[in-house]
């Protein structure tokens, strides 16, 4: 058994990129949670259907790749704001099971729909990062830079630039404007906002439509990751996302990006780096999501609040 570290930063710089797409689709879920505490199981295929809409809007009709991205998340956030108000908002908020089935039921639909429309072939979608223009210092022409002697991708430092973007938009939305001071306040405490006045329903639904479309921005970002999109393509993403989001904490929205790039170094190093070594190349998308399950059994055993999340006091 040979130990190559030579080949370790590549293994390293892939996690992080594929640790800051957990993290996106991650934050989408932790949204969700915050506010209703409850798992959104259709929040996989909403990203999938968001990320056909910019294949249908790039490639298909010619827009440029970036106003498609933007149009495909307004669409999808509308989309998610519509499911909140005739689907979910209707059951008691305190009982779970409906809205839960109806997630899943979602799931289903979702997937069916885009497997009828688009079949199940997988479809080229342009990458975002593919290549930059010649004329950006130090960025343009080839595909990567050298790093550490290994190659770091155009693609792994657009992720985290439009990552850390999102981030800084969503924190001014939630700090800055009304719509997002009343999220929170209805993530901290349901019943207090109702009584301050707060009108709990349409700010739920404000909630759906900034998780779908964080949710399309992460389907889109890992698209050219998986060669393109497919119907099935966020089915292992939504569960490595959805360890994140448990091994950061499931209310804390900078803890379910932090467990994201976790699951991505877990899975880079630990997992495809380590394998490699030990067993060679067989079996390693098995030993993956094994180790995705692990994972979230773990942190359930032992620290069910995650890593950044809050603990919940009850008084006896």
């Amino acid at each position: 058994m040979t130990w190559n570290f030579d080949i370790l930063p590549d293994f390293v710089f892939n996690g992080l990129s594929l640790g800051a797409i957990y993290g996106t689709v991650a934050l989408s879920l932790v949204l969700i949670f915050k506010a209703t505490t409850l798992i959104n199981f259709a929040t996989g295929e909403l990203a999938m259907i968001g990320a056909f809409m910019v294949y249908v809007l790039h490639m298909e009709q010619g827009l440029w790749l970036w106003l498609s991205i933007l149009i495909a998340m307004i669409i999808s956030a509308g989309l998610g704001a519509l499911i909140e108000r005739t689907l979910t908002r209707p059951f008691d908020p305190a009982d779970h099971l409906p809205v839960v089935l109806i997630t899943l039921g979602l799931f289903l639909i979702f997937n069916a729909l885009a497997g009828d429309i688009w079949n199940y072939q997988v479809r080229i979608l342009s990458n975002p990062f593919g290549k930059f223009p010649s004329w950006v210092p130090g960025l343009g022409g080839d595909r990567f830079v050298m790093v550490l002697g290994s190659r770091l991708k155009y693609q792994s430092i657009g992720i985290w630039v439009t990552l850390a973007l999102a981030l800084f938009l969503l924190g001014l939305i939630l700090n800055r404007t009304k719509m997002g001071l009343a999220f929170r306040a209805v993530s901290s405490n349901v019943e207090s906002a109702r009584l301050v006045g707060v009108h709990t329903g349409r700010t739920l639904g404000f909630g759906w439509a900034l998780a779908s479309a964080f949710g399309t921005l992460g389907a889109v970002l890992v698209a050219p990751q998986l060669g393109g999109v497919n119907p099935n393509m966020m089915a292992t993403i939504l569960i490595y996302a959805l360890a994140g989001a448990a091994l950061g904490g499931l209310d804390s929205m900078g803890g379910a990006v932090m467990g994201g790039v976790l699951i991505g170094l877990i899975q880079a190093v630990l997992v495809m780096w380590l394998g490699v070594v030990v067993m060679g190349q067989a079996y390693m998308s098995i030993l993956q999501l094994a180790a995705a399950f692990v994972l979230i059994l773990i942190v359930l055993l032992f620290r069910p609040s995650g890593l950044f999340g809050s603990r919940r006091v009850e008084r006896v």
